[in-house]
């Protein structure tokens, strides 16, 4: 098993909070990280009707058996439960560490907890593998392999590309038709799948509903709303723009990537590293990619960590910068092995408009150096496997 290294997050939110609750896509291991880091603690599957059926009959009698340390998976299936957590951790403020919720971010469940625990819960977003977590393990034999398998746990440790292509069919059907049933979603199967398909090709572009509401045949109003529920189950991200007042007229749309690039691959037919190496949408893949792992490695040090895109409207444009209140840091990312200061010319551009004295060239090679005016050239590699030069 991959030791996930969300464990000391975890573990620092449950001595300030009385409840936390850990939302991440399907499938993505958060009952194993959970059962992992929590092994004495109660484990209810509210999927499972013998912990279901007792909890929604008299969710307050049931919760006074369970008494404390009790993990509630896929927690939006019994709604009769969020009220009774509410009334229980206001009588007990004091208690630290008591719950722990799991789920997949529906609708259902996002509306619960800002009804009934705001305020009482903390949140940990659990992604897919990352790379620190894979890079010792035989299947992480570089950090290509993870980029093409992508992270979700069945996807990346499959052994032949056949048996991952039948999973990511497999994974993409269940949620499609059963999934989003299930947590009262309706959509349209086959209008979901067709644009699920369709945003793969556009994954790095800026977002623009319209244009995909035509080739779709349907209203731009269904196109954002299909998509809002692929980011609140945390398989697309909208990156914003950021805003600043530089003098220059600005994007104001969202970029939109694909947060795990074995489904992007799944959806753009590559099939294989050898198909990857060749594709022409290789360059978008490597930079949502980079675009995610980085996001959480920043995420995960300072949870109020906010990424943006910068782009002016002249098209010149920075791919991630990272906003944390006190600093921003700026990355460029390229698919070269090793650029050179031409490549660091927006980047440069960036940082004296937003005047910042660092930035980053993110690059597919093993070396990091100094390429003047204070850009370095950082390693993927390196920097996703030690972030933490980054805070020097």
């Amino acid at each position: 098993m991959i030791k996930r290294q969300y464990g000391p997050l975890l573990r620092r939110q449950l001595r300030r909070f009385p409840c936390v609750t850990v939302l991440g896509p399907r499938q993505c291991g958060k009952t194993t990280f959970i059962r992992a880091a929590l092994p004495a603690w109660t484990y209810l599957d509210l999927e499972r009707p013998s912990d279901n059926v007792p909890l929604a009959a008299d969710a307050e009698a049931r919760l006074s058996q369970l008494g404390n340390r009790v993990v509630f998976d896929e927690a939006q299936r019994v709604p009769e439960l969020f009220p009774v957590l509410r009334g229980d951790i206001d009588r007990h403020r004091a208690q630290r560490g008591r719950f722990v919720l799991l789920g997949s971010a529906s609708p259902s469940l996002a509306s619960h907890i800002s009804e009934s625990l705001a305020g009482r819960t903390a949140f940990l977003d659990l992604p897919p593998f990352r790379w620190s977590e894979v890079k010792s393990h035989p299947q992480g034999r570089d950090l290509k392999t993870l980029w093409s398998r992508g992270g979700f746990p069945e996807a990346f440790l499959e052994r032949d590309d056949r048996a991952r292509l039948d999973w990511l069919e497999s994974y993409t059907r269940s949620f499609i038709e059963r999934d989003l049933p299930a947590l009262g979603i309706d959509v349209s199967a086959s209008q979901m799948r067709k644009l699920w398909a369709m945003l793969a090709h556009c994954n790095g572009g800026v977002w623009n509903a319209s244009q995909l509401a035509a080739s779709l045949g349907v209203s731009y109003h269904t196109v954002n709303r299909y998509v809002d529920i692929l980011e609140q189950t945390f398989l697309i991200r909208k990156l914003p723009p950021y805003f600043t007042n530089i003098g220059k007229r600005l994007v104001k749309s969202p970029k939109l990537y694909f947060r795990d690039t074995g489904l992007l691959h799944f959806f753009l037919g590559i099939h294989s590293a050898s198909i990857l190496d060749t594709h022409p949408a290789r360059g978008m893949s490597w930079e949502a990619f980079i675009i995610d792992q980085l996001i959480s490695v920043f995420q995960q040090a300072s949870p109020t960590a906010q990424p943006y895109f910068w782009r002016t409207s002249q098209g010149h444009e920075i791919d991630l910068l990272i906003d944390l209140g006190t600093k921003k840091i700026p990355f460029e990312i390229k698919l070269h092995s090793a650029p050179t200061a031409q490549d660091a010319g927006i980047l440069q551009q960036c940082m004296r408009d937003l005047n910042l004295s660092r930035g980053y060239l993110v690059h597919s090679g093993r070396q990091h150096y100094s390429l003047g005016n204070g850009v370095t050239a950082l390693s993927a590699e390196l920097i996703l496997s030690r972030p933490q030069i980054l805070w020097r």
